[in-house]
């Protein structure tokens, strides 16, 4: 089949409310800084009520991905559930205004469009509550073969893990994408996600994945090690690929016998660290898809990093094809 797109991403379809906290505040709430922790619709409700004014973004991890592709001038696809209300039409413009192909069907009847409540620290630090509402819903049914077999690299979120019904759809996407003979990428997405699922996600990625993105805490949590090497080279053994971004270090890319360290781009000031490993991966997946190497995709990933801490907000603000060519990308 012809290739369409260069990555179809699966992943919970978010509306993003974006504020600014202080540590007090997180303490009064009762978060821990810097993870991403799952409320009902109550709680999400009263902490928005609670948090100061901020503003409303279409997000969700790997749809942030995918606008970080289209604004390198990539063609991406995205699978994932709204709700017929007015924050899932939201999103469906969003998605579709950056030039990615997005149809999944709407649920009807149900839970609302899911939203999460990001409190961002002075030193740009994001703290997340989310109700995922709506993106619980996705299944196996939504998703399209024509767009998985389209696609030069299927790219999958892992906090989809946390619903089992998106389990079963990852696994369809996966068989799909291997029959046709893509690239297969996931990324653990947070720390909390790998210890609810550590075996889960190690049997996924032994079986099914080419490509893993994950942090330092990431990879240190899913091999129960505070030894990043030893961490990375764990990964190293059970993948094809292997991206690890360690923040301000940059990140170290494994793949086989050979490692890559890719340092970060300068930021002048972090404003919010809120898709940095989102816009990481977009730029990564950029550069495998157009034929570049794998330190130069990696230099891709860490400047689109660089762009979206440098603002609030989960995706870029800037051409990322024009910020590319500017740095001879």
């Amino acid at each position: 089949m012809t290739e369409l797109y260069d990555v179809a991403a699966i992943g919970n379809a978010i509306v993003d409310v974006i504020a600014p906290a202080t540590d007090d505040f997180l303490t009064q709430q009762g978060m821990d800084k810097g993870a991403m922790m799952l409320v009902d619709e109550q709680r999400s409700a009263a902490l928005y009520a609670a948090m100061q004014a901020g503003v409303e973004a279409s997000g969700g991890s790997a749809a942030n991905t995918v606008a970080g592709l289209a604004s390198f001038g990539g063609r991406g696809a995205f699978l994932g559930k709204v709700a017929d209300d007015q924050l899932g039409k939201v999103f469906t413009h969003d998605m579709r205004a950056i030039g990615a192909h997005f149809d999944t069907a709407p649920l009807l009847n149900g839970k609302a469009t899911a939203v999460s409540m990001i409190n961002v620290t002075p030193d740009g630090e994001r703290t997340m509550s989310t109700f995922l509402g709506a993106s619980t819903e996705f299944a196996s049914d939504d998703i399209d073969p024509a767009v998985i077999e389209a696609a030069k690299i299927v790219y999958l979120e892992g906090y989809l893990f946390d619903a089992e019904a998106a389990r079963h759809a990852f696994a369809k996407a996966a068989g799909l994408a291997r029959a046709a003979g893509r690239m297969i990428a996931i990324t653990l997405s947070d720390g909390f996600v790998v210890e609810r699922h550590r075996e889960a996600l190690l049997g996924f990625l032994e079986t099914q994945v080419d490509l893993v993105f994950a942090n330092a805490t990431e990879v240190a949590s899913l091999f129960q090690t505070d030894d990043f090497d030893a961490a990375v080279d764990a990964l190293r053994s059970k993948v094809k690929i292997a991206a690890v971004t360690r923040s301000a270090q940059g990140s170290v890319i494994a793949a086989g016998g050979e490692t890559f360290e890719v340092s970060a781009f300068p930021v002048e000031k972090v404003m919010d660290t809120t898709g940095a490993g989102d816009q990481y991966a977009a730029g990564f997946m950029y550069g495998l898809a157009t034929g570049r190497p794998l330190n130069v995709c990696g230099q891709l990933g860490s400047l689109a990093a660089a762009e979206v801490i440098s603002h609030y907000g989960p995706r870029p603000l800037v051409s990322l094809k024009d910020l590319a060519a500017s740095k001879g990308l």
